[in-house]
């Protein structure tokens, strides 16, 4: 253990150092101007190695292992009730429910969201709530994260599901108002952080491990995709249906008024 936080830490000094470098490049060459507070920005940079090397190492040693784990729990024939006998991709119900509560789980303790959130809430004056927005896509994720686990079980091919998803992004993107359609689409990336990337790695890889006739390097990747690309759906159709449901609202009230 002690061997695998000293490599993890040394590969995080080197992780940090280039932007380290960047940052003090432009705040001392090309701005040519001391730091404020130097100590309290060195502590902090401390700790960012010190807190990124526990998190790789906890990884490692537990969330990497536990979806394995997990995948092939709920892949086993007994589980499925399948002994003897080849499963479909409806026996694999409970691998779907546990994708998706996974990936809603871990899309609302997302560090990365929370903060695109709150500063949503902010710019927005109120209108864009930081938990409703998180609500939101963290129901994209799992809905992606599951399709994604069926993707898997059926193997259809990767491609076909991003392009057609994609497609209905863009028709979607002709309808939604404007002011939601940046932070649809970044809501799509701040998904893909420090907690839900490795646990719904690590759910892809086992998952493929376990089923049969799947290779992991061809369809184990790919759950990212759809976490990615589902929260932008979830996002653009929710602001479309409260744009809708507001002018219906205020139709009906002016039309109350005129009688």
């Amino acid at each position: 253990m002690l061997e695998l936080l000293g490599a993890t830490a040394l590969s995080t000094f080197f992780d940090v150092g280039p932007i380290v470098v960047v940052l003090g490049f432009f705040q001392f060459i090309v701005l040519r101007r001391p730091l404020a507070r130097p100590g309290r920005i060195l502590l902090g940079i401390v700790l960012v190695i010190l807190g990124m090397t526990l998190f790789l190492v906890g990884l490692e040693s537990a969330l990497f292992p536990l979806g394995r784990t997990m995948a092939l729990q709920l892949t086993e024939p007994a589980f499925l009730g399948t002994a003897g006998a080849s499963a479909d991709w409806r026996d694999y119900g409970w691998v779907y429910v546990f994708a998706a509560a996974i990936g809603f789980a871990t899309t609302i303790a997302e560090p990365a969201l929370i903060a695109v959130a709150l500063k949503a809430a902010q710019i927005s004056g109120g209108a864009v709530p930081p938990f409703g927005l998180r609500l939101t896509v963290a129901f994209g994720v799992a809905i992606g994260v599951a399709l994604g686990c069926l993707r898997i079980v059926t193997g259809t091919p990767l491609a076909w599901c991003i392009i057609a998803g994609y497609v209905v992004v863009l028709l979607q993107t002709m309808i939604t108002p404007r002011m939601i359609v940046p932070l649809a689409y970044d809501s799509g990336g701040v998904t893909t952080s420090t907690v839900t990337v490795p646990v719904v790695t690590a759910l892809g890889l086992g998952l493929a491990t376990v089923i049969p006739s799947r290779s992991p390097l061809t369809d184990g990747f790919g759950l990212i995709a759809f976490a990615s690309l589902f929260p932008i759906l979830t996002v653009q159709a929710y602001a479309w249906l409260a744009s809708t449901w507001s002018r219906l609202a205020k139709a009906r009230r002016e039309k109350a008024t005129v009688r």
